[in-house]
């Protein structure tokens, strides 16, 4: 199917924006400071997140400083399009967890006008590309890398190093399961973990 058919163009410019980074970086911060503009601009805005993240709460996106928006949680992406249908701007929390479809219906909702404003983590804790995430920062009109700081040097840190030796990459959590690292200091630690795993296997 064609994206950019006649019938699904409109006459109101839409598109995507991404937020992307590793944890600890402020990406749900920067996510609801644009919905407060958007609100304060008086356009309609409608909030999603996956249902599986239920860290704080089942009914809204919830910052790591306890700021809360109402939102919609939902299992399937797909339903985002007709929940949408109405509204000036959509936005999605922790993207990373809906599957490869969320790419093709942020591009239909941009095709009929709508700003799309996508917040989520670009890389899972083996550093590896998460998700839908590298998909949309493929077809973004704009993106935003945000950056934690390292807890290890100091330095800018864009990896979230998984603080358990599980390999279940899907794992909810906060400070007590992961830590924003930078390459350096992250490259260290996965090693530190692959020699912690090979003396509890030999044990």
């Amino acid at each position: 199917m064609n994206l950019f058919s006649e019938a699904e163009i409109n006459e109101k410019t839409g598109n995507i924006e991404v937020i992307c980074g590793s944890m600890f970086s402020g990406k749900t911060e920067e996510l609801m400071r644009r919905i407060k503009r958007a609100e304060f601009a008086r356009q309609s805005v409608i909030i999603f997140k996956p249902s599986v993240d239920k860290r704080y709460s089942e009914t809204k996106v919830v910052s790591h400083d306890m700021k809360a928006v109402p939102c919609i949680s939902l299992t399937k992406a797909e339903h985002i399009l007709e929940e949408s249908a109405a509204v000036d701007v959509v936005c999605i929390d922790e993207a990373q967890f809906f599957d490869s479809e969320l790419i093709d219906i942020c591009q239909k909702l941009a095709n009929r006008g709508k700003r799309v404003i996508v917040a989520g983590l670009d890389m899972d804790f083996k550093g590896e590309p998460f998700g839908s995430i590298p998909g949309l920062l493929a077809v973004a009109d704009h993106v935003t890398k945000l950056h934690a700081i390292c807890v290890k040097c100091g330095a800018l840190a864009q990896f979230s190093h998984r603080l358990t030796l599980s390999k279940q990459r899907i794992m909810l959590g906060e400070k007590e399961l992961y830590e924003p690292l930078c390459r350096k200091c992250f490259g260290k630690a996965l090693k530190d973990s692959e020699s912690q795993k090979s003396l509890t296997f030999n044990e």
